[in-house]
């Protein structure tokens, strides 16, 4: 696409101006409080690394966190319905050039999407977002975004502006230097790419005293353990893919998540979101009545309630300072873990 001047020039301010910056160290932060549901743990990581400092010269890949990663021990090929392609593992999870199993879904990919900055260590965009940008737990949904929003995110994150509050997220810290390392020219190819495509129903929401019995990758991702126990749910949300196969072997991008909220969840996310519910800002007053977004906020509706929660724990710890964070700030800082439950169960049951 041909920039206009001005608009080449502004991102080129924006990208420039934060290269080479570095991120501060975060303490250590699973106090009381801390939703380690949307965080991808059961129990507090033990013991607790800290990736603030991992990955701030020029190789992103740097704070990929080893052992992410199912292993291709057989070298067979793997299927998905619906594809007629067939993969590898390996292919499947290349860090330069991931699986794309429906090339028909989404527009074609640019280089920086489809297989990431090998000279720099820095991996393709798919690998983590999907190529049709629907995302998985441990990352972000992010189909649909619009441009100017993408945009500012990736500068946030570039000059530390947007940070993860669990400094034992590597992914978050990767992010940061992935961003740092765009230029502005990708940046916006990258924006347009996922913000042309639209963000599909992806997660259906269950109130239950109860929860598939299930375990924490090292990748952020709960899987369901194999046969039909639960467990108590107790005051958790608890997200797991449909398939665990398909999400975490196949990395399916048509194969969505199901998270188990505990009951009342959704009357009490809908009551914050709509009115306040007393401590908090209607979210519609920004996002939009359908929380579809609006021109100063990013469509939520129907997105991952893992990733809903971090960002709404991540702007009540002060660790989002971007433009619009003081905006933000104010409707999360007296959310309690159980508010924050409820919203992300609601925001997720809606439609995209």
């Amino acid at each position: 696409m041909k920039l206009s001047f001005l608009r080449l020039l502004s991102i080129n301010i924006l990208f420039f101006s934060f290269s080479g910056s570095a991120q501060e160290s975060i303490a250590p932060s699973h106090q009381e409080g801390f939703p380690l549901w949307a965080y991808g743990y059961i129990v507090p990581p033990d013991p607790p690394e800290d990736w603030s400092q991992s990955c701030l010269g020029a190789r992103p890949r740097d704070c990929d966190r080893p052992g992410g990663m199912p292993a291709d021990t057989t070298g067979n090929l793997m299927y998905v319905e619906g594809s007629d392609l067939a993969f590898t593992q390996a292919q499947i999870t290349a860090p330069f050039s991931p699986a794309d199993w429906f090339p028909g879904d989404h527009p074609p990919m640019p280089d920086v999407v489809a297989y990431g900055k090998e000279d720099i260590g820095m991996r393709a965009c798919a690998i983590c977002h999907l190529p049709n940008g629907q995302g998985l737990m441990q990352n972000a949904p992010v189909a649909g975004l619009p441009v100017d929003y993408f945009l500012r995110q990736l500068s946030d994150f570039a000059s530390g502006a947007r940070v993860t509050s669990d400094p034992h997220k590597a992914n978050g810290f990767e992010m940061a230097a992935m961003a740092r390392a765009l230029t502005p020219e990708e940046a916006l190819e990258i924006a347009e790419y996922y913000s042309s495509i639209p963000f599909k129903p992806w997660v259906q929401i269950i109130e239950s005293d109860t929860v598939p019995k299930f375990q924490a990758s090292r990748n952020g991702l709960f899987t369901k353990l194999p046969g039909d126990e639960t467990e108590p749910l107790g005051q958790r949300l608890i997200e797991l893919p449909i398939s665990t196969y398909d999400t975490n072997n196949l990395r399916n991008p048509r194969s969505g998540m199901v998270a188990y909220a505990p009951i009342g969840s959704l009357a009490r996310g809908e009551d914050i979101v709509t009115t306040g519910g007393g401590n908090s800002i209607e979210c519609m007053t920004c996002h939009g009545a359908d929380l579809r977004g609006t021109a100063i906020a990013p469509p939520i509706a129907g997105r991952q309630p893992s990733y809903i929660g971090r960002q709404l724990y991540d702007y009540q710890q002060g660790n989002r300072k971007g433009a619009f964070a003081a905006m933000m700030t104010p409707s999360t800082v007296q959310l309690s873990e159980d508010d924050i439950i409820a919203i992300s169960a609601y925001v997720a049951s809606l439609e995209p």
